[in-house]
Parts: structure tokens; C-alpha cells; sequence
């Protein structure tokens, strides 16, 4: 090898020509890398700027010296790192090192190298090309490329990289799971696929960190995931991060990173717990007012007014007619049909009701007990009719009226299309009603016979 020209970037096996040299020393000094080379006998050939930037010294000032001794390297160390850098001449593959060098003012900084022999046309050594860097940069790297390996292997929250499409290119396992589907089945499906509602909110918060970077704060996100069970409902509390290549001089978005963590459970129990202590709230009310109603079907109907907030649209209240016969039901009170309002007597007095076979109050009565009932798909309308309960009505929750022992008819609380299905809590609270609104209709009945 010989030293370079002014610029000090020839190096062995150099293309023809000072073409050639200028653009081999172009495409040398342009690497993100330090890099130094060395000939046979151990004298710098090459020094780039990334070199110059770590250690402070020029290309003029290391081209054409004898390997580090007295200059970049302590005298008492210069043996050694001769040695090991050389010996990569003879040596298969790239040898790894690390060296405390001198900078030009003096300080030290550790730097990792990678060494690797060069030969000759004749196929004999002919030098070494050593690329290096600071050892914490190296580390900083290291430690980058084991946290993504992790994120994207064992992370107890899900992880997947979007493309600028919306399409995933990398996913955990937590997220696949999540997901439904596998790690590699997934990617590149649009968003659509996997997700029934609420894909459309995930892709705006996406499209959002694309334009104008990740948000400041985790966002929960409820979705429908389509699955070979079914659909489910999830909520996702996310986080998102706009990746852009750390190659490029200006900002170059090249995805999204979706971090998430299914919080469902804690989602529903949480829900669950605000409607346990707001129905419980509406009860204690509804107890209060009541005391204070002169009229006992008053307190009835009060009772009804505070249950139906977030429960139910309507409510209905029919009551056995003649408690010695104990089959004839009339509509005592109810809503109006037409829009929300508060629970009120029937106008013009009770009117008998001629409810069909297997009607859900019926069934009420002849069980004790609660029953609840839904409109078949598409019927919502004509069923309500013909239960001869308000038209909007497809979901129905029948409760028995009972007091002392004796049953004195059902109270019925009906939900719109907009609302889910009556469930298993449903029933505790129209029972816990149903048990307040009895006790005053028994007290109406009891002041209105003769001689009370």
C-alpha cells in the first residue's frame, strides 16, 4: 500500500486511474463508520472524516504515520494494539477488538473495532482495514436492536409496526393473539379485516401520528374483533409512535409503532361499578321522594320515574284486576308511547289488557319471577304491537309485583333498538324496584278498601 494523495484516501487495490481514487475516497468518507487502513508493515493509509471526528486528528495528520504509537495510543499500549489490529492479516473473517485510544486533546475513548484483512493480487497480506466506533455507541445499538427484539418477541403488551398504508409489517405475539390471527397471516391486511367497529377510530389515530406525531397520552379505543367464536368486543388502551428512517437528512415517515394493552376486564368491571353505585344512588332517591308522596300509586310511579334513568325507555305497570280470581290484568300506569316521559296513571282509570298466550307478563305470573324477552331480527315493530307495548320496543324485562305473600301483577321495562339486551343484573335492579313499587301499590289498595 501506499499513503494517498493530498486527500489521503488511496488505498490498497485501488481502481485505476485518479478517478477511480476520488470516488473510492468519496464513498469512504461518506460511511457512518470510522475507518482507518493499514499496509503490510502497519503504516495509515486511510483516515476518514468519521475517523477525524471521534479522535480529533486530520487525514493529513495520521496518513503516513506507523500505526498509533505515540500519537493515538498510550506508548505503554502501543505493542499491543499494533499486534491485534495486524494480526488480522493472517486471520479468516473480521477480528473484534477493543482499545482505549487517545483523542488530539488528549482525552481517551474507548472504541470497539472490527478488523479484516486485506491480500495483494498475489494473494498475499497486503494490510488491514480497521472500522471503529465509540464503545457507548456501540452499546446505544446494541441496547436498540435487543429492546425492538424484545418488543417484538416477549413484551406482555401488544406491538405492531404499520406501514404508511395501515398495514401491518411486524406484529408480537401478544398482538397476534390479540389480533386473532398469526404472526405472519397477519401482515399486510388491511386494518378492516381483522376489526368489525371501531377500525375506523384505530385508523385516524394512526393516520394522525403519520401528519402530526404520537399524542401525548395513551388513548383507549374500543373495537369488535371478528373471530371463529364470534365477534368480541375489546378495548385497547394505545399508544402510538410515527417512525421515520434515522438514514434520512430530512424526516421521512416510514410507519406507525402501536403499543397496546387489552384492559377490557378492568374496562367492564369499572363500568360495572359506576352502574352499581348510580342504580343504587337512583334507589336511595327514589326511596326519599317517595316518603314524602301522599298519594301510595304516587310513590309508585316516582319509583318508576328514578329506575328508568339509564335503564330503560318505558315502562309499563299492569295489576291483577281481582286478587280473589287472580287472572284478570289491567294497565294501571305507564310512560307515553310516543316519547320519553315520566310515569304516570292511565287516564280515565285502569284498562283491562288482553295480553295472548305465553305473553312474557304472563309467564311473569305463572313463574314468580322475572322473565325477559327480544324481538326477533327485523320484526321490532309488529312485535311491540302485538305485546301492545310501545312501538319502538324490542328488548323486555318483566317483573313480578309481589307484597305479603300475595303477587299483585308485573311491572315491564322495555328497551329501544339503540340498547342492549336486558342481562343478568338487569334483572336484580327491576326486582329491587319491583319490590319498592309493590309495597306501595299494596298500600294504595289497603286505603282504598272500605273501612281503611
Amino acid at each position: 500500500m501506499s499513503p494517498s494523495s493530498s486527500s489521503g484516501t488511496t488505498v490498497p487495490g485501488d481502481p485505476a486511474g485518479p478517478e477511480g481514487a476520488e470516488l473510492l475516497a468519496a464513498l469512504l468518507d461518506g460511511m457512518d463508520a470510522a475507518l482507518c487502513a493499514f499496509d503490510a508493515h502497519g503504516t495509515i493509509t486511510h483516515w476518514n472524516r468519521e475517523a477525524e471526528r471521534i479522535l480529533g486528528w486530520t487525514a493529513a495528520e495520521a496518513v503516513g504515520r506507523r500505526g498509533f504509537a505515540g500519537w493515538a495510543v498510550r506508548s505503554a499500549d502501543a505493542g499491543d494494539v499494533q499486534g491485534r489490529l495486524l494480526a488480522a492479516m493472517d486471520a479468516p473473517g473480521r477480528q473484534v477488538n477493543e482499545f482505549a485510544l487517545l483523542r488530539k486533546d488528549g482525552g481517551r475513548v474507548l472504541v470497539r473495532t472490527q478488523s479484516s484483512g486485506v491480500r495483494g493480487e498475489d494473494g498475499k497480506p497486503a494490510g488491514v482495514y480497521c472500522a471503529f466506533s465509540e464503545v457507548h455507541a456501540h452499546i446505544d445499538l446494541e441496547r436498540s436492536i435487543a429492546l425492538s427484539e424484545a418488543l417484538f418477541e416477549d413484551a406482555s403488551w401488544g406491538v405492531v409496526a404499520v406501514d404508511v398504508d395501515l398495514r401491518p409489517t411486524v406484529v408480537n405475539a401478544y398482538a397476534a393473539r390479540a389480533l386473532g390471527g398469526g404472526r405472519t397471516t397477519l401482515l399486510g391486511r388491511p386494518l378492516g379485516e381483522l376489526i368489525v367497529q371501531g377500525v375506523e377510530d384505530l385508523e385516524g389515530a394512526l393516520q394522525h401520528v403519520l401528519a402530526e406525531g404520537a399524542p401525548p397520552a395513551p388513548a383507549e379505543l374500543w373495537v369488535t374483533l371478528r373471530t371463529a367464536e364470534g365477534d368480541r368486543r375489546r378495548c385497547w388502551r394505545s399508544g402510538f409512535l410515527r417512525l421515520a428512517s434515522p438514514l434520512a437528512q430530512e424526516p421521512v415517515p416510514l410507519g406507525v409503532g402501536w403499543l397496546f394493552r387489552d384492559v377490557t376486564a378492568a374496562k367492564l368491571a369499572e363500568q360495572e361499578a359506576d352502574r352499581v353505585r348510580f342504580r343504587a344512588n337512583q334507589l336511595h332517591r327514589a326511596a326519599r321522594q317517595a316518603a314524602e308522596c301522599e298519594d301510595p300509586m304516587e310513590a309508585a310511579t316516582t319509583s318508576l320515574d328514578y329506575a328508568l334513568a339509564g335503564f330503560a325507555d318505558h315502562v309499563v305497570v299492569d295489576l291483577l284486576a281481582d286478587l280473589a280470581a287472580g287472572e284478570r290484568l289491567v294497565r294501571a300506569a305507564a310512560t307515553p308511547a310516543e316519547a320519553p316521559g315520566p310515569c304516570l296513571p292511565v287516564s280515565g282509570g285502569p284498562l283491562p289488557v288482553r295480553y295472548a298466550p305465553g305473553h312474557p307478563a304472563l309467564q311473569a305470573l305463572e313463574r314468580t319471577g322475572s322473565v325477559r324477552a327480544a324481538a326477533p331480527a327485523g320484526a321490532g315493530e309488529v312485535w311491540a304491537v302485538e305485546h301492545q307495548w310501545p312501538g319502538d320496543s324490542v328488548h323486555a324485562l318483566c317483573a313480578v309485583l309481589r307484597s305479603r305473600g300475595r303477587t299483585l301483577g308485573v311491572v315491564t321495562f322495555l328497551r329501544a333498538a339503540n340498547r342492549r339486551a336486558f342481562e343478568r343484573p338487569d334483572v336484580m335492579y327491576a326486582e329491587s324496584v319491583a319490590v319498592r313499587v309493590a309495597a306501595a301499590v299494596d298500600l294504595a289498595r289497603l286505603t282504598a278498601e272500605p273501612g281503611a
